[in-house]
């Protein structure tokens, strides 16, 4: 049998010994994977071996799903290397490493950076071989590691520094080579003497190199964890010792947790259901299952409340409480084991807008089973809290890569955050995922539809003004440089249209003779103007529809230069607020029976569309391709559609018609590419959202 390839009877070579689980084990990929071979990475054991006993390295190395193969030599490890196929990972370990399992998995599988090194060990992804290649022929034949235990000339360990690099440190001392008793899995024997330098060690020598090319390796946080290549016994005992003395598994625990998190999620449900992500790692479920289960049960949750009784609503807030807790677990487990992936990070962040705004409509059939219309508040929730989305994303790229990118108010947050307790409010006073969900399942069980939306539409209000007030204090205070990039992306924030397209050009003179602050301050009337005359004309009325023609030459104006301004990045929020606010405006004003949910309906589909360009650019992919936005209309040209068909369609059933048939198209146009795109880019680099930015 082919050594590069596993099956699902493969056993892990520790299986029965302690600490070796079913999640450690390699599983097949498929249902059907014990007919299936699938290609296992490779490990490469290098470097002076062991004296004594069999390490038991190779056995974590196999557990952790690579295939081990020996190279004495870096001729020998070139040649090795050139066997392994370019589209396979391949790591380089030095036989006397030393150090937990974990730290190996840390630094060896984790799928989101083409390379990475702990001391003793690196690898590197397919993007990055050929780096690794030039760095191996380039080594200078002088600084190669010796092929044959050489006497020793000091004592100490390789450990991960403050730089993240790999230093042998000690003193001098003679080096003796007979194995020892040691438990880490049975004897481990002592390493063979070395030169006590850097380059010593060859895969540090290789990241070194990498570093040196300008392509460094990613350096895992550690922590207590070990990760060393000793230098004598003493150092190799102490090893041992410092290994020990860690509970890994309760480490690994603790990192399956997100560092930054809201109070509700932090205390209320990551202390348990980080031990569900562990039972669901140790029966080889994976995060996207789970995060499909957590889209399934709020869905039941949804059609709970769809039912409009008292015992239905009781259920919805049990149900969707525990679709949160699966929404945790998802992320705990990839974490846990390490099993990121672009597909996974966005079905991760589309689910959880699927899971809240399909509750949302869930509320408002139950409510009107009780003879109460609640669309208007729902479809309000849902436009407030996607501006609100936006807001943060537009923000976070205007400034990922600003220089000079400081402010007195981000000192102050800086100095408040060595506050404990004002952390903890800061995050509630926001209003994450974990507090508005949690605040959601309460109302839905003790209360009505109504007084839920109303509660949570005065909450995300309040939140929203905080941080966009503190958004917009960091922004005029701040002296920073917008780069392309932020512009780029800002614009494809934007949504503009083939009739914006059409006048930037036209109106590229005028902007460029305007105050700096033109271009949001536009936008910000532009928005007002058009969704006030929306709510405020009759039904029927042509107001609208000149207030939105207004709209399309305005928001041209504003994206007519590059959005490199301080406060350029409010320019997509209030794009989204007019947009989605007109929409709300002319079906609530319409009284037009189906309008309402019509309306939720084209709502849920553009901001499905917005989501997903946020995620792109995000994952590095960039924004949908412009003949899907053009497509779609931009978000000028709807606007003006949906005016046009309030004056026109004024009738019982023309304006539903016309909203349900503007939103099927656009869900069917973005949903079929979005899916195509998300689908194929498995390729890619595995992304995971690590920000702890709200939700």
């Amino acid at each position: 049998m082919n050594d590069r390839c596993r099956s699902s009877d493969s056993l892990c070579p520790r299986a029965g010994r302690p600490g070796c689980s079913a999640a450690d084990r390699p599983r097949p990929r498929s249902p059907h994977a014990s007919r299936e071979w699938v290609p296992l990475p490779t490990a490469i054991l290098t470097g002076p071996p062991a004296a004594g006993s069999p390490s038991p390295l190779a056995d974590d190395l196999r557990a952790l799903g690579f295939q081990v193969v020996e190279a004495d030599t870096p001729d020998a490890v070139a040649a090795r290397l050139a066997d392994v196929p370019a589209g396979d990972r391949v790591a380089v370990v030095d036989r006397r490493f030393r150090g937990h399992r974990h730290a190996l998995r840390l630094a060896l599988t984790d799928p989101r950076f083409d390379a990475a090194a702990v001391p003793g060990a690196m690898t590197t992804r397919p993007a990055a071989r050929p780096a690794l290649t030039r760095a191996l022929a380039a080594l200078p034949s002088a600084r190669r590691p010796a092929a044959d235990p050489a006497p020793a000339t000091s004592a100490g360990t390789a450990t991960a520094t403050a730089a993240g690099a790999g230093n042998a440190t000690g003193t001098a001392a003679a080096a003796t080579a007979t194995a020892t008793p040691l438990s880490h899995g049975g004897a481990l024997p002592l390493p063979a003497p070395r030169k006590g330098e850097a380059d010593d060690v060859l895969p540090d020598a290789l990241a070194a190199a990498l570093a040196a090319a300008g392509e460094p390796p990613h350096r895992p946080e550690l922590g207590v964890l070990v990760a060393e290549v000793p230098t004598d016994r003493a150092a190799a005992e102490a090893a041992v010792t410092a290994i020990a003395a860690v509970d890994e598994e309760s480490v690994r625990l603790r990192s399956a947790v997100k560092a930054r998190d809201g109070f509700f999620t932090t205390h209320c449900i990551s202390p348990y259901s980080r031990y569900l992500a562990r039972w669901c790692a140790r029966r080889g479920l994976t995060p996207n299952q789970v995060t499909t289960a957590s889209l399934l049960v709020a869905l039941i949750a949804a059609g709970c409340a769809a039912t409009g009784t008292r015992a239905g609503f009781a259920a919805a807030g049990v149900l969707l409480l525990a679709s949160f807790v699966l929404d945790c677990t998802d992320g705990q487990l990839a974490r846990y084991s390490l099993q990121y992936s672009t597909l996974g990070a966005w079905l991760d962040a589309t689910f959880d807008r699927a899971k809240e705004y399909a509750y949302y409509a869930g509320l408002a059939l139950g409510a009107a089973r009780g003879g109460d219309d609640v669309w208007a508040l729902a479809l309000g929730a849902m436009v407030l809290q996607t501006c609100r989305h936006v807001v943060d994303f537009a923000f976070n790229e205007a400034n990922h890569d600003a220089t000079a990118n400081t402010s007195p108010t981000a000192a102050l947050s800086d100095k408040l955050d060595s506050v404990g307790w004002t952390v903890w409010v800061r995050r509630m006073i926001v209003l994450p995922i974990g507090e508005r969900w949690a605040l959601i399942a309460v109302l839905t069980a003790v209360s009505t539809p109504r007084v839920t939306f109303v509660v949570l539409l005065v909450g995300c209000a309040l939140a929203a003004c905080y941080t966009t007030a503190g958004r917009v204090l960091r922004s005029l205070t701040r002296r920073a440089s917008r780069t392309d990039r932020a512009a780029r992306a800002l614009d494809d924030l934007a949504d503009s249209g083939p009739l914006a397209e059409a006048l930037t050009g036209v109106l590229r003179p005028l902007a460029r003779r305007a105050p700096a602050f033109a271009a949001p301050a536009v936008a910000v009337l532009a928005a007002a103007g058009v969704t006030a005359t929306a709510a405020l004309a009759p039904h029927g009325s042509w107001y609208p529809v000149a207030a939105a023609a207004l709209y399309v030459l305005t928001s041209a104006f504003a994206v007519a230069l590059p959005l490199k301004g301080a406060l350029d990045w409010l320019v997509p929020p209030m794009f989204r607020a007019g947009e989605y606010g007109t929409v709300l405006a002319l079906a609530a004003v319409s009284g037009v029976n189906g309008a309402l949910p019509a309306a939720f309906g084209l709502v849920a589909a553009v901001a499905y569309h917005h989501y997903d360009t946020v995620y792109r650019i995000r994952g590095g992919a960039g924004a949908p391709p412009r003949a899907v936005v053009r497509s779609a209309g931009g978000h000028e040209g709807r606007t003006l559609i949906v005016a046009l068909a309030a004056a026109v369609a004024a009738d019982r059933t023309g304006f539903t018609a016309t909203l349900t048939v503007l939103a099927i198209a656009i869900a069917l146009l973005v949903l079929t590419e979005s899916i195509r795109f998300w689908v194929s880019s498995g390729a890619a680099a595995a992304v995971h959202d690590e920000s702890g930015e709200p939700a």
